[in-house]
């Protein structure tokens, strides 16, 4: 178990509540820090997944990021690769892992209530050769895993997936563009190349 699993403020609510024992069992017995055969199944089945960052000073951000199934990919079993999309501009996660590449990301599938949680420390390459190999990815985001931890079930909604969004890149597909980027108040200042500009 890594040290850092838990530190003064979470050992305090699990003496409070209890709980120490039980939390040391669940990081001895599941925490790993490598991905496993399973673990690179799961993620390469997943469209989506919650990428949590923080600043320099460490506020955090939380941000979806979306695919077609196996848009994430597990490289080896201590490091994932997954593209960023055009977003809307703010670069608020991706600026974070510049100032601070520590790391969580989620997945949850949805259906059967299965979760994963990942933990590392990213860099981003805008040159990286994979992404080429990502259609219409503006850069490529890696992840050094530090920590794996599946999850509890229990509290997960159950719901099925009807469909990928339209505006998910893939090959011999083109997205269309937001509607929000075709608002008076930001075409003016829309990125040089965007498509949005045109018409």
């Amino acid at each position: 178990m890594p040290a850092t699993l838990y530190h003064a403020g979470a050992r305090r609510l699990q003496d409070r509540f209890d709980t120490r024992r039980l939390a040391d069992r669940l990081a001895e017995r599941l925490g790993r820090d490598a991905l496993s055969d399973d673990d690179r199944a799961f993620i390469a089945a997943q469209p989506l997944f919650m990428l949590a960052t923080a600043d320099a000073a460490g506020r955090p951000e939380c941000s979806h990021k979306g695919g077609e199934p196996g848009f994430v990919r597990v490289l080896d079993p201590s490091r994932l690769a997954f593209p960023s999309y055009d977003g809307n501009g703010m670069f608020r996660s991706l600026g974070n892992l510049l100032v601070n590449p520590q790391v969580g990301l989620l997945f949850i599938d949805f259906a059967s209530g299965r979760r994963l949680r990942v933990q590392g420390r990213a860099t981003i390459d805008l040159a990286d050769p994979l992404r080429a190999e990502f259609e219409a990815a503006q850069c490529v985001v890696r992840v050094a895993v530090d920590l794996i931890f599946p999850n509890c079930p229990r509290y997960v909604h159950t719901m099925q997936r009807t469909g990928l969004s339209d505006f998910t890149p893939r090959p011999g597909h083109v997205p269309p563009v937001p509607a929000w980027k075709r608002f008076e108040m930001f075409r003016d200042v829309l990125a040089a190349g965007d498509p949005a500009r045109e018409g």
